[in-house]
């Protein structure tokens, strides 16, 4: 529980009263979490959205529902639902408007229904709404090793990549990258990534480069990834895991007809909720058809939050880290 914005490493497990459904809400028992890095700048007081005081951090999971509000007629007790919300998910009981509730697959494990949910969704509207992904393109996912950036390089190559090329850091986020689909990857250590990135683009592409680029990095990468864009290729901001926030050029723009935009899934959850239904339905129909698996390297208890946000800080997570609270 978040009594004041802090470190994490100072926030302790505590209690608030079990929360009542009003109009149009549900109560859901969860039954796992989704640990993102959001979660952090949340506790701290550094997220753009600022929680009233206290709260429980969290922004995806998936439990069954307990209690149902006045007004509500697409769910009923007892439903398995994943929730997207804007914080509350480390929680045994969470308050969740029903318009962001879906209903998940039948038989999925808990672990796995939270873990497609939050980057799933930023993943699905990055390449869809953002970037007007169209089958047959070349995408370059950033930070490919990541939670968006694995959800990112599963749902280009579902939704039809003619090639998915993933920048990574090491030789094991290389592993993981490959394990989630990538056809290519580029090591974004390298000390002359400006010149490099480019160049292997080039070669994996014969000189065509890439259409999209999906970029949770910012820094020195997303440099060199518009310089080994295609012409009419599609840059989507969706933040800055190295933290250091790029400038772009505009000339690059300019030459080649470039476009780049940036990405807050927050709004889609509140603006339209209509479509965000729409992405889940569709990534939980991915899952079922073996398109698509949430690659989760931990499951801790929720008792050790800590440990799975400190993953997230230190860029030391692959895949998703979910935090179970209770059996599913």
């Amino acid at each position: 529980m978040v009594s004041r914005n802090a470190p994490f490493e100072e926030i302790e497990i505590g209690q608030l009263p079990d929360p009542v459904p009003g109009p149009g809400e549900v109560v859901v028992d969860v039954a796992a979490a989704e640990a993102n890095y959001p979660d952090i700048l949340a506790i701290e007081g550094r997220y753009q959205i600022k929680p009233p005081l206290p709260f429980s951090p969290g922004k995806s999971a998936a439990g069954r529902i307990s209690a149902v509000g006045e007004g509500v007629s697409t769910f009923k007790t007892g439903d398995f639902v994943s929730v997207q919300v804007e914080y509350g998910a480390y929680a045994e009981k969470l308050r969740v408007a029903a318009a962001h509730c879906f209903h998940a697959p039948a038989g999925i494990p808990a672990e796995k229904a939270a873990a497609l949910g939050l980057v799933y969704q930023t993943a699905w509207f990055a390449l869809k709404d953002r970037a007007s992904f169209k089958p047959g393109e070349i995408v370059l996912v950033l930070g490919a090793s990541g939670g968006v950036g694995v959800a990112s390089v599963q749902l280009a190559k579902a939704l039809g990549a003619r090639m998915v090329i993933a920048g990574v850091l090491g030789a094991e986020n290389a592993k993981v990258a490959r394990e989630a689909g990538a056809d290519h990857v580029i090591e974004l250590g390298d000390p002359d990534l400006r010149e490099s990135l480019r160049r292997q683009v080039g070669e994996f592409t014969s000189g065509h480069g890439v259409d999209v680029v999906i970029d949770p990095v910012g820094g020195d990468a997303n440099a060199a990834a518009l310089r080994a864009m295609a012409w009419c290729g599609r840059l989507v901001v969706i933040g800055f895991a190295s933290g250091t926030i790029p400038a772009i050029k505009a000339n690059y723009l300019l030459v080649k007809n470039i476009a780049v935009s940036g990405l807050q899934w927050s709004d889609y959850r509140d603006r339209t909720p209509e479509r965000m239904q729409e992405a889940q339905r569709e990534i939980f129909a991915l899952y079922v058809g073996g398109k698509i698996d949430p690659m989760i390297s931990r499951v801790l208890p929720l008792a050790e939050f800590k440990e799975a946000l400190r993953s997230l800080r230190d860029g030391k997570a692959q895949g998703k880290i979910i935090l179970s609270v209770r059996p599913s």
